[in-house]
Parts: structure tokens; sequence; C-alpha cells
């Protein structure tokens, strides 16, 4: 794997096309370096750092890189999980993203995640909820979200 001495690694994400980067073609990608001017990536493949994590700084050498999470689950009256929103903000300073933006959602109930983005109830209380857990994620990530 060669080192990372591009200023792409620093860059906001243009405002051009980029590609969705799947794990499967990470050494493709690496190998082949296409032209795509920024790559987005689901952040639950790559908490766990190792060899996924290691492709991925390979691949942020040349273009940046923008997390599209799925799991930290915004629209739960129980709040965020605060170690799934730990390994978000250490893989988002570790990979120095352009971008992070996340589904208005639930995806878990009582620590168990559902395998699904559900729909969230056109109430006063569901909006309270996601407002009071975008805030915490803005406030842990130290950074904008998309939402």
């Amino acid at each position: 794997m060669r080192a990372c001495a591009s200023a792409a690694a620093h860059d906001p994400i243009p405002a051009a096309a980029g590609i969705g980067l799947r794990f499967a073609h990470h050494r493709e990608v690496i190998a082949s370096r296409p032209p795509a001017a920024w790559v987005e990536v689901h952040p639950e493949t790559y908490m766990d750092g190792g060899a996924s994590l290691a492709q991925l700084l390979a691949v942020r050498c040349d273009r940046p890189v923008s997390l599209h999470g799925v799991a930290l689950s915004h629209g739960s009256p129980q709040g965020l999980d605060a170690r799934h929103l730990d390994h978000l903000a250490a893989l988002a300073d570790c990979v120095d993203l352009g971008l992070i933006s996340k589904h208005v959602a639930w995806s878990s109930v009582d620590g168990a995640y559902l395998a699904d983005l559900l729909p969230l109830p056109l109430t006063e209380e569901a909006l309270a909820a996601v407002c009071r857990n975008v805030d915490a994620m803005r406030s842990r990530l130290r950074r904008r979200v998309l939402i």
C-alpha cells in the first residue's frame, strides 16, 4: 500500500459526481485510481479497523470520503448508542472525512439493531427525539452533519 502524500486527504467534498464505494471494490479503486471526485462509504464497515480501514485510508489519499451512516437510529426516543457514536467519531477523525450524512429513521430497540431504516411517526414527540439525537451527534462529532 502506498503512503498518502496527496493534498486530497484534506479537501472537502467537491460539487462533482462521486461514487458509492463497496468493500469488494477497494483493491480495484486503489489500483486503477478512477476519476471519481469523491467516495461515499458506510462507516459501520470500517469501525473495527483492520484491513478494511487500511484500504479506505489508501483510497482517501486520492479523493475525499463521505461517511453515510445507517445504524445510529436518530429517531429512537431512547437516545443514541454512545458506544456507536464514539466509534463513529473516532472513524471520522481517522479518515479526516469531507462529509457525514445520516438518515432520519429509527433502526434499534432496546439495544437490538434491526436490518432496516424504519419511518418515524409524524408527531411532535418524534421530532423532539430526532432534534435531541442530531444535536447529541453533532456535538460529539464536532462537525456539520447532513440529515
